[in-house]
């Protein structure tokens, strides 16, 4: 239940004039069944900036309140206090005014650390609430002052080979509840392979590639979807490196002619991070690709997700029924699991029994039962949607609609009053019709079960402190099926890069979407089982707006440039739309 120091916080908010009742009524009941402080929740939602809430609080308990800490932080005061009570309690003290220490906090519920503060500092302390990132940039700055990037670690490994055979063999797994950052003083290859994992989740990098070439291997990193060259690691590290990375995921060293994919568990900076590994053989060694995920509970709305418009409103209103199929298409990477976590979310009440059958369970969501996927003792998606059945849902999520028995299921699971929700690999929203069909759903099924299928990509946002303005020529605007007329077309931005965004000129990604609604029309023509292009065209004539279209909308807005719109959407050409008769 609420505490009444969060119904006190939400009185001030409310007074203030930051929030609305009914923001503030949702974020009550949605922290009913998610251990977060309402603050939290209410940012969580879009409801309200930090430094509204810290200002809040800072009236709350009469504390000061400092927007940013930067260049205001005294760097040798933060190794005064041991890194496990910062990082357990989130406090650091930044400044030092004669015998007082000023320390910096996040959540001024619990100060009782500050006594201890006290007695490890040796002086009076005064406690000032300041945002969450300047706190952990802090944390961050310590480590860095500590220790090497990756790459200047690698010029320093002079292992001999007996002492790679004799270092890697005897090292014990570290996946257990100590932090990354613990063991960075321990030998070279852990520290180079801990430095490389660190680095990339710094860099908000979504997989790390380790690729052997003839004379190097190649380090790259996927950060907002494209991949970037870091480092190159020297041949004779070669084994010594995958085998780290092997004996983290619990996998076996001594083979290396077939694949294996296995799981890291770790800690870094006080957040679990969850490491798929996947390797395989090639011509050169073994290739490596390791996909980062940060567990933890799921808060997300649809329209922090880029959402918005005409097609948040017809998502809002098909998470209100009470059965069918909901499914969201692209590629690896698009964002499909996290725009159905966002969709669970919306509807998750504790009047409704909600079951999930995932591979693997990204985050957890609390009031909601998820199960994991293990092929290997014969729990598929298809065996756990069908023992979900008999567990009573009302709302069921499957990972992936794969095979005909999935998706068989999947359909006779929305016939008999079951709201599902799945995701599909088709280019757009129309290909998921004929895509079910080609596995052997009979097409009346396809129509009589599916409700709506959204297709959505992932596009980089443009940096706004270095993006540049240029009016863009016509022809440019033609390919791209923009009005010449429309205003917005003659002031648009292109990236640049600095030091905020690294140089890449992106900082961040958003979504475009592709809403297909099963109208009473489309489903005429998918049980003539016509090509899915018909589909498309039709959809467009009734109001569909394609991918490109949508991501267009976005340029315009100068959130992401028309550069990145033509590479996230090739196969998505413009079409004219044809008025019937």
């Amino acid at each position: 239940m609420p505490k009444a120091q969060d119904r006190q916080l939400c009185d001030i908010l409310l007074e203030k004039g930051y929030v609305h009742p009914e923001q503030v009524t949702e974020a009550l009941e949605l922290q009913k069944i998610r251990p977060k402080r309402v603050g939290e929740v209410l940012m969580e939602l879009g409801y309200v900036d930090e430094m509204y809430i810290l200002e809040a609080l800072g009236e709350q308990f009469s504390i000061a309140v400092e927007t940013s800490l930067e260049d205001k932080v005294d760097p040798t005061l933060t190794t005064k206090v041991p890194i496990n009570f910062i990082r357990e309690y989130y406090m650091v003290p930044f400044r030092k005014n004669g015998s007082a220490y000023y320390v910096a906090l996040n959540d001024p519920v619990s100060l009782l650390p500050l006594d201890d503060l006290r007695l490890l500092l040796g002086g009076p302390v005064v406690p000032v609430l300041c945002p969450k990132d300047d706190i952990q940039r802090i944390i961050d700055s310590y480590f860095e002052q500590q220790g090497e990037n990756a790459a200047e670690m690698i010029d320093s490994i002079t292992m001999t080979d007996d002492d790679d055979e004799g270092t890697i063999h005897t090292l014990e797994n570290i996946e257990s509840e100590r932090d990354l950052l613990d063991l960075a003083n321990e030998a070279p290859i852990i520290k180079l392979i801990n430095l490389l994992i660190t680095g990339a989740v710094k860099e908000r990098a979504s997989d790390i590639h380790i690729e052997p070439f003839e004379h190097t291997v190649r380090i790259r990193f996927r950060i907002d979807g494209v991949l970037y060259e870091k480092f190159d690691v020297p041949r004779s590290q070669q084994a010594a490196v995958i085998s780290r990375v092997k004996i983290m995921a619990n996998l076996n060293i001594a083979e290396h002619r077939l694949p294996q994919d296995g799981r890291i568990k770790i800690r870094l900076s006080g957040k679990e991070i969850d490491i798929r590994v996947s390797i395989i053989p090639t011509a050169y060694g073994e290739r490596v690709v390791m996909r980062i995920l940060e567990k933890g509970s799921f808060l997300f709305s649809l329209e922090k997700l880029g959402m918005d418009g005409e097609v948040h409103a017809h998502v809002d209103k098909l998470l209100q029924s009470s059965h069918g199929i909901f499914l969201v298409t692209g590629p690896t990477g698009s964002g499909k699991s996290t725009t159905l976590y966002a969709a669970l979310q919306k509807v998750n009440s504790p009047d409704k029994n909600i079951i999930t059958v995932e591979d693997p369970i990204e985050y957890q969501i609390a009031g909601i039962g998820q199960i994991q996927v293990r092929p290997k003792i014969g729990l598929t998606f298809a065996s756990g949607l069908r023992s979900i059945l008999r567990q009573d849902p009302d709302i069921i999520l499957v990972g992936e609609i794969r095979d005909h028995e999935t998706a068989d299921m999947a359909v006779h699971a929305s016939l008999t009053g079951h709201l599902v929700f799945s995701t599909l690999h088709t280019n757009d929203s129309a290909g998921a019709v004929t895509r079910l069909v080609n596995m052997g759903i009979e097409p009346f099924l396809v129509t009589s079960s599916t409700i709506a299928i959204q297709a959505q990509r992932l596009v980089r946002r443009i940096c706004p402190k270095c993006r540049e303005e240029y009016v863009p020529r016509a022809e440019d605007l033609a390919e791209l099926g923009v009005d010449a007329n429309d205003t917005r077309a003659h002031r648009l931005w292109r990236a640049v890069g600095c030091d905020q965004c690294a140089q890449r000129g992106y900082m961040g990604r958003t979504g475009i979407f592709e809403l297909l609604v099963m109208s009473p029309r489309i489903q005429a023509l998918a049980l003539r089982d016509v090509d899915s292009n018909v589909i498309k065209r039709e959809a467009r004539r009734l109001g569909m707006r394609t991918l490109r279209e949508d991501g267009v909308e976005r340029a315009l807005r100068g959130m992401t440039t028309f550069e990145e719109i033509v590479r996230v959407t090739r196969d998505d050409p413009v079409e004219e739309v044809v008025e019937e008769a």
